[in-house]
């Protein structure tokens, strides 16, 4: 998400293994992406995806049933992409790189992440899909925060998902719930509060 072609990579419908029906799903799910990228949340329905991405309409219906189900599908492929926190050698430059990537796909324009989160407070199974992509994602995040502790950087016992979220989490607020302008420190000002809490000993 640090680049277009990133962006595109871990976007629903990125290349996945072969096969008829995995290229059924690409389809179906690259059409999930643009009716919400184009017409919003109003427009998904399964009959549309299915005249969008040229799969019949009983084929979608039958393996996705209905809109909550494709945008939990859509959830589900992005965090089968391979993702790894970066690996800068300090505890800052990581959070800073990851925060990095969360303002790139905030700020594309338009914005599947936002879409996408937007989205799922319509739609109980698209809800839980991106808490579980969201969970995924801290899971992965994780070893940042353990490479800090074995440098000395964070306490040994500190809480990987609070630094996370002390780092993360205001880049959401800021610029999709306030919906603020992304100022070019914004990256590195909330690593730095996650830095603090990893290095605070109990």
């Amino acid at each position: 998400m640090s680049s277009d072609a990133q962006a595109r990579s871990t976007r629903p419908g990125a290349a996945r293994p072969g096969g008829r029906t995995a290229r059924t799903r690409e389809r179906v799910l690259d059409a999930v992406t643009s009716l919400l990228l184009e017409e919003g949340y109003e427009a998904l329905t399964v009959d549309a995806v299915a005249a969008r991405s040229g799969v019949h309409r009983t084929t979608v219906y039958r393996r996705w049933r209905d809109t909550g189900s494709l945008l939990a599908d859509s959830l589900d492929a992005a965090r089968e992409q391979t993702w790894e926190p970066p690996d800068t050698g300090t505890l800052l430059g990581d959070l800073t790189g990851i925060n990095r990537q969360i303002v790139a796909a905030l700020t594309e324009d338009p914005s599947i992440t936002r879409a996408l989160i937007a989205a799922s407070f319509r739609s109980p199974a698209a809800a839980r899909a991106l808490r579980s992509f969201w969970e995924d994602r801290y899971a992965r995040a994780a070893v940042a925060v353990e490479r800090a502790a074995r440098r000395g950087e964070a306490a040994g016992n500190v809480d990987a998902r609070t630094v996370l979220i002390a780092s993360c989490a205001p880049i959401f607020y800021e610029l999709a719930v306030m919906r603020s302008p992304a100022t070019e420190d914004i990256a590195e000002r909330y690593a730095r509060a996650g830095v603090a809490v990893a290095a605070r000993r109990s």
